[in-house]
């Protein structure tokens, strides 16, 4: 494995309160959320159900699957599905029913 292939661990928030979390680049960014420590709202953990549908208020994501269950509006406006969302920077999310 090259540096290249190491993950990277970047600082992911949630809002409202700021709550901060290791948000590493080669897992889920729901994954990363619960191993922190904090409480998000989530079911089926494969981006169809829409319960962790949460707002990107900063930062980029990724997704390893083609069409997580996200209109192209939505993607526009800045909206994710931390269970299929990968980090590819800083992140600063804010879930719907908070």
């Amino acid at each position: 494995m090259s540096i290249h292939d190491r993950p990277h661990i970047f600082i992911g928030q949630t809002e409202p309160g700021g709550q901060q979390f290791d948000a590493w680049s080669n897992q889920p960014l729901l994954l990363s959320i619960e191993q922190g420590g904090i409480d998000w709202p989530s079911s089926c953990r494969n981006g169809t159900c829409r319960t962790c549908f949460s707002k990107l208020e900063s930062g980029q994501v990724r997704y390893n699957i083609e069409w997580p269950g996200l209109s192209a509006e939505e993607k526009e406006e800045g909206y994710v599905l931390p269970c299929v969302a990968y980090p590819c920077s800083d992140v600063v999310l804010r879930h719907e029913s908070f």
